[in-house]
């Protein structure tokens, strides 16, 4: 008899074709979405190529996206881009995605419909766990790991251990699933789930917004987890519905035998902003405030919060208002589906007449790519995922984390300063 089960296990038990599996154990798997981007998937056709890969296994499981240096920015991105065009081509893979039909992967994939709950993703990058706000298990692996799936269509994977999450209540205000992730953060370290699961239940996950969720499990990575996972619950299938996805309900069982357990009362939240040079070094906004730190740029976008809600959270703010001059503002619409809507709902005016530049869907400044690199002794606050010491360019500037609302009122202030302040 099969007992209690956390969500990672029941999703690995059945890629294994087994009715369970057990924590600790390491299985093969069958893998749903192999994914690869222009700077690892280059690394992973070397590698599929040097273990003697003629032609990939399941193409139709391949995605690949050209999202962190694309536009190109230079000759060396352009061969990068290159590369995974031609071997896209050479391979039949049809789920290729270049500029004009591209997004930032962990934006475009769950609105085009690529990840269905109960799959397996793998990517060649840390945030591919964000298509755990799906019900998928969605981790993060090496390009070699990706050149093995090329190669065979199947993973090894250790069953990870669960940390359960129980929400309470309901955001408040522009209180937002970032700031839900960087308190949770704040709490674990960002150690504190290595190679372990994150498990959301409880009733304040039903007031969660679909990008809220995927908020959420994109940063799941940056306390070590493996994967953050949500239920397919009434709010995933309403999702998934346009998509033309066909699901069921899918939740991890009370008396799973989960390592940890921990309690959040949303209605408690409140705003948040991480200091450099941890997503953990956490502080309420309003101590930030008090603290007045100048900012030279904000950026509002990237995988964590480059999604339609985002946008339009820090239009609410924007409307109608200039950006403090002594700073610069960048929007980067997570895919061109994105573009399009706030062109559509009138954000991108908004945005423009507020002073701030819209850019193109990219990674760009997000791991110091380009499109706002920061010089040293600038600061940033972005609604990125990461502020470590040189990630968004010269070593001795620095990046501070906040949510949309918070980033759209600090680039009307100058300084950081919390929605409700403005």
């Amino acid at each position: 008899m099969i007992g209690p089960q956390t969500m990672a296990r029941k999703i690995l038990a059945r890629k294994a074709g087994r009715s369970s599996v057990a924590t600790g154990e390491f299985i093969l798997v069958d893998v749903d979405v192999a994914l690869a981007n222009d700077i690892t998937a280059p690394v992973a056709i070397d590698e599929f190529r040097k273990a003697g890969g003629e032609r990939v296994n399941r193409p139709e499981a391949v995605v690949l996206v050209a999202d962190h240096f694309a536009p190109n920015k230079d000759i060396q991105s352009a061969e990068q881009v290159q590369k995974i065009r031609n071997f896209a081509r050479e391979q039949g893979i049809s789920r290729y995605f270049d500029v004009g039909r591209m997004g930032i992967e962990h934006v475009l994939l769950p609105e085009a419909g690529l990840v269905n709950p109960g799959d397996l993703v793998v990517g060649a990058d840390s945030h591919t766990c964000t298509h755990g706000a799906l019900g998928a298990f969605a981790c993060g692996v090496g390009s070699t790991d990706i050149a093995g799936v090329f190669m065979t269509g199947k993973a090894w994977l250790r069953v990870p251990e669960t940390i359960r999450v129980r929400l309470e209540g309901s955001l408040q205000g522009e209180v937002s699933g970032k700031d839900l992730i960087l308190h949770l953060i704040s709490r674990l370290g960002v150690d504190g789930a290595n190679y372990q699961a994150l498990e959301f239940t409880g009733p304040g996950v039903e007031a969660l917004s679909m990008e809220g969720r995927l908020t959420v499990s994109n940063m799941a990575v940056e306390s070590g987890a493996k994967t953050g996972l949500f239920p397919v619950d009434a709010r995933t299938l309403d999702f998934l519905e346009p998509l033309a996805i066909d699901s069921e309900p899918l939740a991890g069982d009370d008396g799973a035998g989960y390592a940890r357990e921990w309690m959040i009362d949303l209605d408690r939240l409140t705003a948040q902003v991480a200091y450099p040079h941890l997503p953990s070094n956490c502080r309420d906004v309003d101590a930030a405030e008090r603290d007045r730190i100048p900012v030279d740029q904000v950026v509002i976008g990237s995988c964590t919060n480059g999604r339609i809600e985002d946008l339009r959270a820090a239009a609410r703010i924007l409307r109608g208002r200039r950006v403090h001059p002594s700073l610069r503002c960048i929007i980067i619409p997570g895919s061109q589906a994105v573009s399009l809507q706030a062109i559509r709902e009138g954000l991108t005016e908004i945005f423009i007449e507020a002073g701030c530049a819209v850019s193109t869907p990219t990674c760009g400044p997000c791991l110091g790519g380009f499109m706002g690199i920061l010089a040293a002794g600038e600061r940033c606050l972005a609604t990125t995922n990461r502020n470590f010491i040189g990630r968004m360019g010269h070593p001795k500037s620095e990046v501070y984390l906040a949510s949309p609302a918070t980033a759209a009122a600090t680039a009307l202030a100058g300084t950081i300063c919390g929605p409700n302040h403005i």
